[in-house]
This record gives C-alpha cells, sequence and structure tokens, in this order.
C-alpha cells in the first residue's frame, strides 16, 4: 500500500491528461494512492480497507466495490445503507461500454399525492420510504461479475456493525447536527443517541441489529432481504407506525441492467445512468461547454466560474422539463446542434435567474426556461469507486437521502433490523402538473449520477460526488478538472467547486482571489463564500488507469472522511 507524489506538471497547456501530473500550483494536499494490482477510493477509511481486502484476497474490482457499500452502510450510516437506493457502473474486461446496474427502488403502491396530506410527511419520517434497493444492487453485482463468496465481502461490515468501530469528528458533528430531527423515533435514537447524546469523537457505536441483518443476507442472499425474514419485519414495522411500504412491494423489487447515455468530449466519452436518472444534465453541460469552448479562460476566473454556472442553469432547466417526461425526448439534449443551441443563450456579461433544483410551477417569469428541440432542430449520500488490473472499473453513488434535514433519510430506523430507512418520496413532486408527480410503482427523478470516462475506447476514469442535486454541477467541475486541465486525480478532487441555488445565489468554497468573488457580484452573482473547504459541494472520489503505464491511481476528499488506498 503506497502513496506517491508525481513530479509531471498539471496540464491544460497540451500535457495528457492521462498521466498522473500534480497540481502543480500547491493547491493538493495529499498524495495519489498508486498501485499496479487495485485502487479504492471511499468516503471512510474502513470502508476503503474492506475493498482493498477484498481484492488482497482474490477478488476483483465488483468484490471491493460491493464490501465498500456494505460497509459504507455501517460506518457512514448518515449517508447510505440498506434501506437505500443508488447505481453502479461497472467496466468489465473486454467490454465497449460500461453496463449501469440500477438499484434504485420505486414508489410503492400506496404512495399516492393524497398519501401525504400531513406536512412533511413526503420529505421525511416513516411515509417517506421507496422500496430500498441497496442490497438487491449489491448482490446482483456480485453474481454478475464477482467472484469472491457474499459471506467473504459482506464480513468486514458484519465485524464493524457487531464490534463497532470509532466515531469520527465529522459523524459525530453529523449526528449532534441532527438530534432534534432524529429525536422523535425512538428505535433511531437507541442507535444513534445511545445515553440520550451523539456519540463522542473515538467512542465506539455498535450496531447489533444491523449486524444481524447482514447476517441473514450473507446467509440468504437477495430473497432473505425481500422476500423473507428482514421484508416481514421491514413491512410489519411499516404497518404498525403508518407507512406506506408492504411486503408486496419488497417482494416485487429487483436490480436492472441498463445501458448507459453518453457524450463525446475532449477525445474522451463520459458515460451515466440513462434518466430517470438526472446525470444528463451533466453531460448537456460538457457538450455546450464543447460547443462554446473554454480556450483562453483561466480556470478560477470569474469569466471561467460564470460561463460555467450559466451552462449549468440551462441544462438544469432542461433536465427539469424534460427527465422524466414521456418517451426519450430527453435524447435530443445531447446532439451537438442543441448543445449548440443553448450555448448561445449565455449573456457572458450577466447572471441569469433560476427557480430552483427542482419543479416549481409557474416560477419567476424572469428565470431561466427549458429549451425547444425544434429551435435547435444535501449531506445524505456517498460516491465510491475501485479499479483492478484485470479490466474491472467500478463507479458508485448510493444514498439513503436527505431532502430538509440532511442525513440518515426517513431518520427512522425499522425496528429491531437495524436498518435505516431511506427517504427518496421527498424527491418526488405533488404537483399533478411535474412530469416527476409522485404515483404508484412510479421510478423517482434521481440526482445520482456516476459518471465513467474512458479514453481511446477504454476505461479511464471513475470520479464523482454526492451532494444532492449539486452532484449534477459539481461533476462536471471534477471532469474538466482531469479532462481538460489534466489534473490527476487527487488534485482534480481537491480542487476549489461551487453549487447553485434559486436566483442567481451561488455557494462556492473560499480559496480563490478575492478579485474573483467581486467580479461574480458585478456579473449578477448572489455570491455566498462558504469557507475553504466545504463538503456543501459534495466529497468526491475516484480512481484512474494510466494507459501509458498501467498504474492504477486513486484520490480521496479530504472535505469528509474519505480515504483513497492502492497497492
Amino acid at each position: 500500500m503506497t502513496a506517491t507524489r508525481s513530479s509531471e506538471a498539471a496540464g491544460g497547456d497540451g500535457t495528457d491528461p492521462r498521466r498522473a501530473s500534480t497540481a502543480g500550483d500547491g493547491s493538493q494536499h495529499r498524495g495519489v494512492a498508486a498501485g499496479r494490482l487495485g485502487a479504492v477510493a471511499s468516503a471512510h477509511p474502513a470502508a476503503s480497507l474492506a475493498g482493498l481486502d477484498m481484492l488482497r484476497a482474490g477478488g476483483n474490482a465488483v468484490d471491493a466495490a460491493v464490501a465498500v457499500a456494505a460497509a459504507l452502510a455501517v460506518v457512514e450510516p448518515n449517508s447510505s445503507g440498506l434501506g437505500g437506493v443508488g447505481y453502479l457502473l461497472v467496466a468489465s474486461p473486454g467490454a465497449t461500454e460500461p453496463e449501469v446496474l440500477d438499484f434504485v427502488g420505486r414508489a410503492p403502491a400506496a404512495a399516492t399525492p393524497d398519501a401525504f396530506i400531513e406536512p412533511g410527511s413526503k420529505d421525511h419520517g416513516i411515509r417517506s420510504a421507496l422500496v430500498p434497493g441497496a442490497v438487491g444492487g449489491w448482490l446482483a453485482a456480485l453474481e454478475r461479475h464477482g467472484r469472491l463468496d457474499r459471506s467473504v465481502v459482506l464480513a468486514p461490515a458484519i465485524r464493524l456493525a457487531e464490534d463497532g468501530f470509532p466515531v469520527s469528528d465529522y459523524l459525530s458533528g453529523v449526528i449532534a447536527g441532527l438530534s432534534a430531527s432524529l429525536a422523535p423515533y425512538s428505535s433511531t435514537t437507541e442507535v444513534f443517541l445511545p445515553g440520550g447524546r451523539p456519540p463522542r469523537p473515538g467512542e465506539l457505536l455498535r450496531q447489533p441489529d444491523l449486524a444481524r441483518a447482514l447476517r441473514i443476507v450473507a446467509d440468504g442472499g437477495a430473497d432473505a432481504f425481500y422476500r423473507g425474514p428482514i421484508a416481514e419485519a421491514l413491512a410489519e414495522f411499516s404497518a404498525a407506525h403508518g407507512g406506506l411500504l408492504s411486503y408486496v412491494d419488497l417482494a416485487a423489487f429487483e436490480p436492472n441492467w441498463e445501458r448507459p447515455v453518453s457524450v463525446s468530449f475532449r477525445g474522451h466519452r463520459v458515460y451515466c445512468p440513462r434518466p430517470p436518472g438526472s446525470g444528463l444534465q451533466y453531460l448537456q453541460s460538457l457538450a455546450m461547454l464543447e460547443s462554446a469552448g473554454l480556450s483562453g479562460l483561466q480556470r478560477g476566473s470569474a469569466e471561467y466560474v460564470h460561463l460555467l454556472a450559466e451552462t449549468f442553469k440551462l441544462a438544469r432547466a432542461d433536465r427539469i422539463a424534460h427527465t422524466v417526461a414521456p418517451g426519450e425526448a430527453w435524447q435530443g439534449l445531447l446532439t451537438p446542434a442543441y448543445a449548440r443551441y443553448r450555448a448561445a443563450a449565455i449573456d457572458p456579461a450577466r447572471a441569469a435567474t433560476t427557480d430552483g433544483v427542482r419543479f416549481v410551477g409557474a416560477g419567476d417569469p424572469t428565470a431561466v426556461r427549458a429549451g425547444s428541440f425544434a429551435d435547435a432542430m444535501r449531506e445524505s449520500t456517498t460516491h465510491f469507486a475501485a479499479v483492478d488490473a484485470e479490466g474491472y472499473l467500478v463507479s458508485c453513488t448510493q444514498t439513503i437521502g436527505g431532502g430538509p434535514v440532511k442525513g440518515f433519510g426517513s431518520g427512522v430506523v425499522y425496528g429491531s433490523t437495524g436498518i435505516v430507512m431511506n427517504n427518496f418520496a421527498h424527491w418526488f413532486d405533488l404537483d399533478p402538473a411535474s412530469p416527476n408527480v409522485i404515483a404508484p410503482g412510479k421510478r423517482v427523478e434521481m440526482c445520482l449520477a456516476p459518471p465513467q470516462v474512458w479514453r481511446d475506447g477504454r476505461p479511464f476514469a471513475a470520479l464523482g460526488t454526492p451532494g444532492s442535486w449539486g452532484i449534477l454541477e459539481t461533476t462536471p467541475q471534477l471532469l474538466l478538472n482531469l479532462i481538460e486541465h489534466g489534473d490527476n486525480v487527487q488534485a482534480a478532487v481537491e480542487r476549489p467547486r461551487f453549487r447553485l441555488f434559486d436566483g442567481t445565489r451561488l455557494v462556492i468554497e473560499d480559496r480563490l482571489p478575492s478579485q474573483v468573488y467581486a467580479d461574480l457580484s458585478r456579473l449578477g452573482h448572489a455570491v455566498e463564500r462558504i469557507g475553504p473547504w466545504n463538503p456543501a459541494v459534495g466529497g468526491a472520489h475516484g480512481v484512474v488507469v494510466d494507459p501509458s503505464t498501467g498504474t492504477l491511481l486513486g484520490g480521496a476528499d479530504p472535505r469528509r472522511d474519505g480515504i483513497a488506498l492502492a497497492y
């Protein structure tokens, strides 16, 4: 296991972006994890170590990724778990494109707009859950591509849940900040507020009920979770407390293998899940930037940030209008002609107004609106990646949701299962005019959007981030750092980032020259400086294959508890 820092200068000037270049300007604070046989990057050291252990035990990157996913369900319980959902991309040896595994559960059969009359019930609490898909997704990935038995892959998570793990400063602070929202649920406070208070940094957090659930899955597989004792316990708890999730909903769940959607950008091909996944927003953004051009703009300048922000606003408006609309009209968003048409709408001298990240009906009449094809002709998610020398590359984003509470999904541990359930009903709308209105069995518009980048027909990188709807704005910034500017994976993760909210609000880290913020304000942006390092702009992790050397590289985000390991 080694961490190295390359001596190459960062690109943007013709340097091969596939090389392990350093930032070269003092902005990189960690070295790149580098190895010959495998690399893993995730939001917690114990999870990354679980993945590396699978590689050392003879497993491949898929085994490693599932071990990471299960371990994160224990050590990062505010962000993901057995009650959650997600997407996973797998590049396998000899493949011509990655496969997408969609393990996002659908709305329960009882989920109609009328079921959420009580204010806030769609956003938090017992009625806010969709069918949990994480366990089905993990096991489907293992069955299709894994090499190790599921009992081996789940063993690190079981140990962490049963023996406990030291709570980090970050997790302690998250639990403390959410204590009031978790307090109404006694099954939750028994686990995460032992003794009536948040665990202090360094204290062990044990989850014996969760360990028991993981053992049941290790022994009985997906059937034990969706049609066996766990499903029965989840459904019984839901019914007893007024929830919508039923045994029938759970028994009907199946993860789906799908083809990805992609665009070409600067000689690379960027892939992500298809709609109702929302990654097409950043694919469209990249297509528009390819059309508009970034040459001559200094990265981090006001002009550069402004161009990116205005591009993201236009792509966001199109995503809201078209992602879950009937049919596949969204395919037109990614055509070169439409990209040129939308890029032409950017005002280089003035920030446009937006209604925000979701459907709001009539909204602000001055706000950015979706384009016509005819005219052209929060912190509760985690991202991780793994790669091996055999040719497997995995990129995954999974979550239990967050919404207004920004952590721990619904906030409800479902009785003695130890499982925190998601709150992804929050991501549906109740307005019948919205294409994303909730309905029985419906697929929700999903902000998760893990990417893979291929170069010369081969896997190159899996670099992504959590961050709710901010994912669709921070991910293209990461990809630009890697592809356009030639950063190594760690430097690409560490660069300052921003995200957008409603109106002209621009939330940005405070590591750029003061003049940049002043110039952005003059362009009409409502600039909010959020300190030098802030998880509000995500917690990115990624791995890269250097095709000229075969070296496998990993980078992890210092904004959270992330770490990259390689060997």
